[in-house]
């Protein structure tokens, strides 16, 4: 076996050139002498040896291992040794089997059990297995194995190595995963709704609220044949009571809101990292695998405290295949979430969300190119409050703004909301409807609030809600994610449905009980439910009356008839609350931009009357899905770019040599 690699400069061991000019006395000399510094080299001297790993390499690896309190296995599997040859030489070394294969069927394993060990990979705990001939051995694995400790029992029980046998941890994790699918699928889909049922869009309306929908639905068409004007009339009363809402919530945040300024000094990772878990669901993203596994290798966190997990449906077959063309370093794993209903993606990160062991846990999409130092902030935002912080949201920027007319203002969009109104709301310590991504959270309050509802289509902003009321808070930070946004309406309109839909399944789960949740959140957060959930879909949908009232008042003022006094009123009420509107969203979205996003502001302007159209519709389509098919998950495709330059596609930019050495173990590595 080769560990050839040396390390050269940098505090490295410059052992080359002298190999030649010491002797073997000299060379078991230096070995022994390293064993004292680092025990574990006495420890695993023999293993060591079977693995033919040169001493110097050795040392190499365990000087790593102690500097990154790492389990000393898994710094050599991270150095280049493969799983089996490891497994194989612990085996010969203690006297004991190897399993190489392992049947899930014959796993005596609890669930609580499995769970443990699924959550908490390192946690050393043997497992039985029900062998052919009706015995019991029990597995083990190299992670974090006590060599002295299992030689000093083995020889005190020699019965005891017939009924021992030594397993590769990914393989017995692989099993177990198989073993307990169908448990897990069971917690994805129910657990939310088992905990707290009048929490769960599993049942969209309950019973008061399907009673009051009925009723107007078979009002409305009954008025508007009896008494259009006075059904009318009131509507446009909604509409404007709706918009003006809307218009106070934006106007607000403009009032406080400064211009954009500098991203955050971010310092490097602490030295004692937590357990950083990164979750990335997969559709249908095949074309976007090759630059997803780039922007997550530019991460920097020590590789040793960090899981990845590419979260993808089990019979996505391209994604699968696109993903394991790849050869995927030991922290990221694939996550195969059976196709069992609902198909959503909040369902697929509450089945991965169980094979996760970090103390924080990150949410990323597959299009995301997520700044470098993106975790180190959140951490850092994490460690200077309490527990009472449970998530921070990252600002999304879009990187193809000049795609067309929809890129356009999907990225006004984004710059007025992620720069604007998310960090206003977090100034003020008021709800936060969380973005899709870039969410990063403390996996404690994650857990205690019943993490994602499988059946709400928009799981963000419902998740935000469900922690505001769970008496936590959420917080924004500075460095960016950067994605593509649609360019053609065909892929923007089932997107916008989808958030549309899910706003109005966070609202009227939420509103089940509206005293409770005026109570849970409290009056300010309260009203900006109100207007972020239940407004701005109102406001969408009844935009188009304003504008067809303003347009029938307008051409009866130019015509020879004049206009009543309520006439006059109502026109001049419509025109001040519709500018008022688009006032408010172009005023928030410009005080947002950089001076470089300026540049054809104009365009903007022309566009937002025609882009607002768009939303009503998307907002109609919405209501209609969400009677006939409430839970159903438009995908959203998107196509592959990159935001940073090739020359960063390892380290980005901003790394630091301390954070460098972080990244990646700087020792030999097996080809």
């Amino acid at each position: 076996m080769d560990m050839s690699g040396r390390l050269h400069g940098n505090g490295e061991l410059p052992v080359d050139d002298l190999e030649n000019s010491i002797g073997e006395a000299d060379l078991d000399y230096g070995t022994r002498l390293s064993e004292i510094f680092f025990p574990v080299l006495a420890e695993w001297r023999s293993v060591l040896a079977r693995l033919s790993i040169p001493p110097e390499d050795a040392f190499q690896a365990a000087a790593l291992a102690k500097s990154n309190n790492a389990d000393f296995a898994s710094t050599l599997l991270a150095f280049g040794v493969r799983e089996h040859e490891l497994v194989l030489a612990l085996a010969a070394d203690l006297g004991l089997s190897a399993a190489h294969r392992i049947d899930p069927t014959r796993l005596v394993i609890s669930d609580d059990h499995a769970g443990m060990l699924l959550r908490n990979p390192a946690w050393h705990v043997p497992v039985k297995l029900l062998e052919t001939d009706g015995g019991v051995s029990f597995l083990i694995t190299q992670q974090r194995i006590r060599l002295d400790l299992v030689r000093a029992r083995l020889r005190a029980s020699p019965g005891l190595a017939a009924r021992l046998k030594i397993v590769g941890s990914s393989h017995l994790r692989a099993a177990i995963i198989e073993k307990t699918k169908p448990a897990l699928s069971r917690a994805a889909v129910s657990d939310l709704f088992d905990r707290f049922p009048q929490m769960s869009a599993r049942f969209v309306a309950n019973a008061w609220q399907g009673t009051i929908l009925g009723m107007a639905l078979a009002i409305l068409p009954v008025g508007l044949l009896l008494a259009p004007t006075a059904v009318m009339a009131i509507l446009h009363g909604l509409a404007t009571f709706f918009f003006f809402a809307c218009i106070s919530l934006r106007f607000a945040a403009i009032a406080s809101l400064n211009p954009a300024g500098k991203q955050a000094a971010v310092e490097t990772p602490p030295e004692e990292a937590p357990l950083f878990s990164v979750l990335v669901a997969l559709y249908r993203e095949a074309e976007m695998v090759p630059n997803l596994l780039a922007a997550l290798d530019r991460l920097v966190w020590p590789r040793h405290r960090l899981e990845i997990k590419l979260v993808c449906e089990a019979d996505d077959a391209p994604t699968l295949a696109a993903i394991r063309a790849h050869d995927l370093p030991r922290h990221v794993e694939v996550v195969e979430v059976p196709p069992d209903l609902p198909r959503t993606k909040p369902k697929a990160l509450a089945y991965a969300l169980q094979l996760t062991g970090g103390a924080f846990l990150t949410l990323y999409d597959a299009e995301d190119e997520p700044h470098p130092l993106q975790l180190v902030e959140a951490w850092r935002r994490f460690s200077r409050s309490g527990p009472e912080l449970a998530v921070v949201q990252a600002p999304l920027e879009i990187s193809n703004r000049k795609d067309g007319a929809i890129a356009r203002m999907f990225a006004f969009e984004y710059a007025g909301l992620f720069r604007g109104l998310l960090p206003w709301l977090s100034k003020h310590r008021l709800m936060l409807p969380l973005g899709g991504t870039s969410n990063h959270f403390r996996r404690a309050a994650l857990d205690h609030v019943g993490g994602w509802d499988p059946y709400n289509v928009t799981e963000d902003a419902d998740l935000g809600m469900r922690l505001a009321r769970f008496g936590y808070r959420a917080e924004t930070i500075t460095l960016p994610t950067f994605e593509t946004a649609p360019n053609r309406i065909h892929v923007w309109l089932p997107q916008r449905t989808r958030w549309f839909k899910g706003w109005a399944q966070t609202w009227l789960v939420h509103m089940r009980d509206p005293l409770g949740l005026a109570t849970d959140l409290g009056p300010a957060s309260f009203i900006v439910a109100q207007i972020l959930f239940a407004g701005m879909l109102a406001s969408a949908m009844l935009h188009p009356l304003l504008l067809a009232t303003l347009l029938l008042l307008a051409l009866e003022f130019l015509s020879a008839k004049p206009l009543t006094t309520f006439g006059s009123a109502l026109l001049l009420f419509d025109v001040a609350n519709v500018a008022c509107g688009y006032l408010s969203f172009l005023l928030l979205g410009w005080q947002t931009l950089k001076p470089g996003e300026r540049i054809g502001f104009w365009k903007v302007v022309l566009l937002t009357p025609p882009y607002w159209v768009l939303l009503s519709f998307a907002g109609w389509r919405a209501v209609w899905q969400l009677w006939r098919r409430p839970h159903l998950w438009e995908k959203t495709p998107h196509e592959a770019r990159r935001r940073w330059p090739p020359s960063a596609m390892r380290h980005g930019p901003l790394l630091t040599p301390p954070c460098r050495d972080l990244n990646r173990p700087a020792g030999p590595v097996r080809r």
